[in-house]
């Protein structure tokens, strides 16, 4: 293949590679095969050997590329010298085998990503143990709290039928009742929540169209580009959700500026992503990286967002404004607001919103932990049945606690639950960026500038993601569930 002359300082680096036994990675066809760089002794660590043949098995189905196997050998290998250049030829042999696989069963045969049964087996075990002990645990919440509900109701439609002039029992009227009228008094700051309210409905429905059509086959695993555009695409196509959504709430709001709600809502994402990319990008340009995007394909994604997402945007907003029904709750809101009482530790909000998060990422760290050994370690995700799986698990437990806080914190009187139900129920994504952060350090080997702007960064922006995705569904549910109780008793 080449004769490549190494100097002195590059033979030092490739003696420290083979120490630290580094290894590469060939892509041939999109599958990827890997080896060590060479080999030493232990008991003459000095002596330190590099690989200079590749031995290459490609199996083939008419014109196809169906499975490939590397293989080196100890037997011709060179030495590096300790103090010295050197000079290295580099060959490499291949051997073509024809196979009846068909091209979408590739991955299955082929060695380099084919996930061994055990492994699987144990995978499906962990996530079918933490589907059930989670459903029984949300089963036993949800359980508790129809039981206080329904003692609530019979208690207050018992009071609601007493003479409050004449009887004294009347008095004892406490908890979510009596906030019946502040309980549905509109947020602060309606056009930032109505912004992240509609974009992270948004990014559910993004979330939901790749994994179905995952499910589906739609997409070849070996093929990220495949799959990273459809994100794309899919991310502007769904935009008008984001602008309709958050108009239509902003509206019924009493928002007046639905123009700036809507700019609002069209760089909620867009604008920390790009911001993130753009410094990533940096990066790896001014290291003189592959992974770096070129201009023409940052310009496509820019036209494609500019030409579709941003007038999809507006468009939505427009729409939402236009069919915005008045709101009718089942409460009057007071001119004046009530004075909320003092709280008991448990809704102190840092603590309440970090046990909010704690659950649903106890659901899905394990299922995370494989995820991050696929996407940092360059290797094939296949398993969409299992991720749709955790996935649904984690919609289920982060929408069960946001309720369950909720009721605890109108039991208290605290009538504030807008923004507290929407960032208890996206607690998770804080969970998930502080896991990347112990991944990094004591689970990854990656060290340095480039690989740490990389791996922050895009989590970064995933975190976000999930963060307003579960904030927004959270709301939705707890909103739900707040107009059902107070629709339930009897206000005078």
């Amino acid at each position: 293949m080449c004769e490549k002359k190494l100097e002195v300082s590059e033979v030092q680096q490739l003696r420290s590679a083979v120490a630290n036994q580094f290894r590469f990675e060939f892509f041939i066809d999109q599958l990827g095969v890997q080896s060590f760089l060479g080999y030493f002794d232990t008991e003459a660590p000095d002596v330190m050997k590099v690989y200079n043949h590749l031995s290459f098995s490609i199996s083939y189905n008419e014109n196809q590329v169906i499975a490939v196997n590397m293989t080196v050998t100890q037997e011709g290998a060179v030495t590096l010298p300790l103090e010295a250049a050197v000079t290295i030829p580099f060959t490499y042999s291949v051997e073509w085998h024809s196979t009846p696989t068909l091209y979408a069963d590739r991955l299955s045969v082929h060695g380099a990503h084919n996930i061994l049964t055990e492994p699987v087996e144990i995978h499906w075990l962990s996530i079918v143990n933490s589907f059930v002990l989670v459903m029984l645990l949300v089963a036993l919440l949800a359980l508790i709290l129809v039981r206080i509900l329904k003692k609530d109701f019979a208690r207050y439609m018992d009071i609601s039928d007493l003479d409050i002039d004449d009887d004294s029992d009347a008095q004892d009227d406490y908890g979510w009742k009596l906030l019946h009228g502040d309980v549905f008094r509109y947020p602060a700051y309606s056009s930032q929540f109505s912004a992240m309210v509609g974009t992270g409905f948004q990014l559910f429905v993004l979330v939901l169209v790749i994994l179905i059509c995952s499910l589906l086959g739609t997409f070849y695993s070996g093929n990220r580009g495949a799959l990273y555009t459809a994100v794309v695409i899919t991310y502007a196509l769904t935009a008008g959700i984001a602008g309709y959504v958050s108009a239509r709430m902003y509206k019924q709001f009493g928002g007046e500026h639905w123009l700036a709600n809507a700019l609002l809502t069209a760089g909620m994402f867009f604008g920390p992503a790009a911001a993130v990319f753009m410094y990533v990008n940096t990066v790896a340009i001014s290291y003189g990286a592959s992974s770096a995007l070129p201009f023409g394909t940052i310009m496509v994604v820019i036209v494609i967002w500019a030409l579709v997402g941003f007038p999809l945007t507006i468009y939505g907003a427009v729409r939402g404004r236009a069919t915005a029904p008045a709101l009718s709750y089942p409460c009057k809101t007071n001119q004046i607001r009530r004075q909320i009482p003092p709280q008991p530790w448990y809704n102190f909000i840092p603590l309440s919103i970090t046990m909010a998060g704690l659950f649903p990422f106890s659901a899905i760290y394990i299922e995370l932990h494989y995820i991050f050994i696929s996407v940092w370690g360059h290797e094939v995700y296949t398993l969409f049945g299992i991720l749709s799986l955790a996935f649904i698990l984690l919609l289920i437990v982060a929408c069960a606690v946001t309720v369950a806080l909720v009721y605890f914190q109108l039991h208290s009187e605290d009538y504030n639950w807008w923004w507290r139900s929407l960032f208890s129920a996206g607690a998770c994504g804080f969970y998930m960026y502080g896991y990347a952060i112990y991944y990094y350090n004591f689970r990854s080997e990656m060290s340095g500038t480039l690989q740490a702007s990389f791996f922050f960064g895009y989590t970064f922006i995933i975190s976000y993601a999930f963060c307003l995705m579960l904030g927004s569904l959270g709301f939705f549910v707890a909103h739900r569930f707040v107009y059902h109780i107070y629709s339930s008793i009897h206000i005078d």
